[in-house]
């Protein structure tokens, strides 16, 4: 039978207590009970979802293939050459908060003219004997770079050399000439070769023969994916998530998703609204769905429900799912994406109940406010499912007792910090999910607006979240002992299978994601692989499980019921012997185990170097006994009938 596992406790798993001697209770040994004939709820594939948001290098360097920063000049030229600010400097990728632009002759020499600009509030015109130079950027020996810069004479033609350098004397550089003529900006296409390994590369962009304007300019490596990173890209295809929300976050508050469709070189550069830098506009909807086809995976958009208005929201929905017929379909064919896209899964806005949310309410105003926008987005698209926002307390009180009729799922978010005691640690996300989904159980309990209703719960932001920015804004590390904590987490999903449908890790590049990068490198995060492992091999129809402390064990059949998988978390550094018993079900051979393990619980993967941490496979026998390494998680995978 299949129904809810009764497996809730305030550590999440059952313990077994085993007596020896004379029936005197003993210290638990370590064991783990399986019954395959007490079946739950089947895990919904939407808990391995993933969340990105223009914030910090999630996108923009991370996602995004783009080198060049400020490449549209939001911030004003300058002769001096301190885009960062005393606060940024920090780490692999700060935040640029001045122009990484520089000057290239007298300080006099560029300036930023506003009438006729090419896209923003101004644009550079460089002055014969001059140029643009930007500094600090990434490249490898022997790769490919291709790139573009606009521009346009200020007067009859010019002459412009565009040049990749990778060090000091002037073979270390390669070079493209152009020739511009005309009243309008022209493209002009280059391609460069890199000599040598640097993080202290350079473009530059120097004028002959007549002042020029700059319009705007764009380097890429070679082999990137629609303007993607090849490298990011190979990353999340193992990561194989099902759905991605986007665009935020915070940032949904204040994004108007029409300054992000169009010529992309045309797209307005702006301050991002809730957090450090500039917004430029590369990757707006169809970006984001160019990358959700390439992954393979569901879109799920949040609309803008702080200071945006249904209207908008409306159109959005409208450009997304429209057809040739509607106003804002064919805007989308004209810009390049003639079929709809059909996006189901759509968001209410983001986390409304915070002072720190741009355009934030009390909760009164947000459930007229959500009913509203639900009505409306239905009346254009009766196809799409809305996910309204939570908060377990009051908020999700008032939510589900008077907007029930208005979501199909509701939105609930948690963050938890370092704990010194590692137990503690690993044990923190597992606890959040449990108290959520108890939470929600309650209120089915009694909210007569409930009754008849199966409104499940989209976890869709959740992570550990501590530490320095090594990364760039929010870009935080992630240990050996993070990774544990999140496939505890992952065992609790499946032990309340009933009440979640959707989870999205957030977030999934970068700021505190599960792959990192670097200039020109990409790895996954310790967190990333967890989530990897369990998306791969765990199975869908989970099982009564008992563990004894302090491990956390989960159990579940494969959707075909021939393979018993069984996930141990062993939050401590001593290797246990586990005996497993397994009720229900028979093993018929050896498997496999694919184990995460480490000496070190502070051990991190860095790009660019030989991971530190990593999935070990390898074969176990048809023995009842299973070997859990310290510090580890171990995905058995079995097999019966």
């Amino acid at each position: 039978m299949r129904r809810r596992l009764a497996l809730a406790c305030p550590i999440g798993i059952l313990a077994l207590v085993f007596l020896v001697g004379k029936g005197l209770p003993a210290e638990p040994a370590p064991a783990v009970r399986v019954d395959a004939g007490v079946r739950g709820e089947p895990i919904s594939k939407y808990i391995y979802g993933q969340f990105i948001e223009h914030l910090g290098r999630c996108i923009y360097g991370g996602i995004w293939a783009e080198m060049l920063e400020d490449r549209k000049f939001y911030f004003p030229v300058t002769a001096d050459y301190d885009p960062y600010g005393e606060k940024n400097k920090g780490g692999e990728l700060p935040v640029v908060t001045a122009s990484p632009w520089q000057i290239m002759g007298p300080a006099d020499s560029v300036t930023m003219v506003e009438e006729g600009s090419f896209v923003g509030d101004h644009t550079p015109r460089v002055e014969a004997e001059s140029g643009l130079r930007q500094r600090d950027l990434g490249v490898r020996r022997g790769r490919r770079y291709v790139g573009y810069v606009w521009l346009k004479p200020a007067r009859d033609r010019a002459e412009v050399a565009v040049s990749l350098a990778w060090g000091d004397d002037p073979p270390s550089r390669d070079s493209a000439a152009l020739s511009v003529a005309g009243d309008r900006y022209t493209r002009h296409a280059f391609a460069f070769t890199a000599g040598a390994d640097t993080d202290r590369a350079m473009l530059e962009i120097g004028v002959r023969g007549g002042p020029c304007f700059v319009g705007t300019a764009s380097l890429m490596p070679e082999n990137n994916v629609g303007g993607m990173r090849a490298d990011t890209l190979d990353l999340l295809k193992q990561l194989d998530a099902p759905i991605y929300r986007w665009p935020g976050g915070n940032f949904v508050s204040g994004y108007d998703w029409r300054d992000g469709i169009g010529d992309r070189d045309r797209r307005p550069p702006r301050k991002n609204p809730a957090w450090t830098g500039v917004e430029h506009n590369d990757f707006g909807i169809d970006e984001f769905m160019t990358f959700c086809r390439e992954l393979g995976a569901e879109p799920l958009v949040v609309v803008n429900s702080g200071l945006g208005g249904v209207d908008m929201a409306v159109e959005e929905v409208e450009y997304a799912n429209g057809g040739p017929d509607t106003p804002l379909g064919r805007l989308r064919a004209r810009n390049g994406h003639p079929e709809p896209y059909g996006v189901v899964w759509w968001g209410i806005g983001n986390e409304m109940y915070g002072g720190w949310q741009l355009g934030h309410m009390p909760l009164e105003q947000y459930i007229e406010k959500n009913n509203e926008f639900a009505d409306a987005l239905r009346a254009g698209d009766p196809s799409i499912k809305l996910i309204a926002v939570g908060a377990v307390g009051k908020w999700s009180e008032g939510m589900m007792q008077h907007a029930a009729d208005h979501m199909d799922l509701i939105s609930e978010h948690f963050y938890v910090r370092d704990q010194p005691d590692l137990i503690a640690h690993v044990a923190q996300p597992r606890e959040r999910v449990r108290a959520i989904a108890e939470a929600h159980r309650g209120y089915r309990r009694h909210f007569d607006s409930l009754r008849g209703k199966d409104i499940r719960i989209a976890l869709d932001e959740w992570n550990y979240w501590y530490g320095p920015h090594v990364f760039g804004e929010l870009g935080v590390r992630y240990f050996l002992k993070d990774a544990l904590g999140v496939a505890a987490a992952l065992n609790e999903f499946a032990r309340h299978s009933d009440m979640y449908f959707m989870a999205n890790y957030a977030q999934t590049v970068n700021v505190i994601g599960a792959v990192k990068t670097t200039k020109t490198d990409a790895c996954f995060a310790t967190t990333g692989l967890a989530l990897a492992l369990y998306r791969r091999h765990f199975g869908s129809l989970p099982l009564a499980t008992e563990a004894s402390p302090p491990l956390d064990a989960m159990a579940a059949l494969s959707e075909d019921g021939k393979t018993l998988t069984v996930a141990v978390v062993n939050p401590t550094r001593q290797r246990l012997d586990v005996p497993l018993h397994v009720e229900g079900a028979r093993r018929v051979g050896p498997g496999r185990v694919y184990a995460i393990a480490g000496s070190d619980p502070n051990a991190f993967n860095e790009p660019g170097k030989p991971a530190a941490v990593k999935v070990e496979e390898a074969a176990v026998g048809d023995g009842a006994t299973l070997v859990v390494a310290p510090c580890s998680v171990s995905l058995f995978a079995l097999p019966v009938r």
